[in-house]
């Protein structure tokens, strides 16, 4: 069984950080970079299908994005990926979640996956969008926010479990090949060994651009449903107000703010 994983690379801002001079995107000194949070589970959920088998499959995790971009492939074929695709695009800012789902469609339908397990978001972007448009542009059906799969790869079907509002759990089963967005607390993923670390960089990761995937400018301007326009950071409020005096007159006087607030 094959499962392609695509990842994301995000980067988390220092609390003190200044706009480049375009305004669409924070000082790259100014950026920590990590492997997505949702995309480790979704990660782990297809490394353990893969074990469950006698690691009887392949596991390809596919990337769009600059440099930096490779740091979190190589985090992925450290945990027990096999191979990586990488396709470079510099300026991501210009790349809606549509648009990225067609870059990966491209890479993606020439790997024929049996199952293709996204992360449900991003945690700097958080659209929640790319996995299900990725399907999308397959045509494969598709169950969003699972916390738990079980694959038949002899009967050619998954079982997944994804929870609903209230509480409420769906049990769903599909016909492979599938693809599903993989929720947070699905599984725990696993760290990176040392012996998995230094064996990523050997491991076969291929590097592509968006027009050696298949991808022209054409296509990808009609797959973009966005663009970012610019970025500004929050306003700050006017701060807290520290309470000075008894129980009574703190009291009398949080009464005074609620009023105010409600009136």
């Amino acid at each position: 069984m094959k499962i392609v994983v695509p990842i994301k690379q995000v980067a988390t801002p220092d609390e003190d950080f200044d706009l480049a001079d375009d305004g669409r995107a924070i000082e790259a000194d100014a950026l920590e970079w990590d492997l997505n949070e949702w995309d480790t589970f979704s990660l782990e959920a297809a490394l353990r299908i893969r074990e469950a088998a006698g690691d009887d499959g392949e596991v390809v995790v596919v990337t769009v994005g600059n440099e930096e971009a490779r740091e979190g492939m190589l985090t992925a074929l450290a945990m027990g990926a096999d191979r990586g695709v990488h396709v470079e695009h510099e300026a991501l800012e210009d790349l809606d979640p549509l648009a990225i789902a067609k870059v990966l469609a491209a890479v993606v339908g020439k790997e024929s996956p049996d199952l293709v397990l996204c992360g449900v978001q991003s945690s700097d972007a958080v659209n929640g969008a790319t996995g299900v448009a990725l399907a999308g542009h397959l045509d494969l059906p598709h169950v969003a926010v699972v916390r738990k799969v079980e694959v038949d790869a002899g009967a050619g079907t998954a079982t997944v479990e994804r929870e609903l509002e209230g509480g409420v759990i769906e049990h769903v089963r599909t016909s492979l090949p599938a693809l599903l967005t993989v929720q947070t607390g699905a599984n725990e993923p696993r760290y990176a060994t040392l012996r998995g670390i230094r064996q990523a960089s050997s491991k076969p990761m291929d590097v592509v651009s968006i027009a050696d995937a298949g991808v022209d400018d054409a296509a990808l301007a009609a797959a973009t449903g966005a663009r970012l326009v610019g970025l500004a950071p929050p306003e700050k409020g006017e701060g807290a107000e520290m309470l000075d005096g008894d129980a009574a007159a703190i009291a009398e006087r949080i009464a005074t703010i609620i009023k105010s607030k409600v009136a």
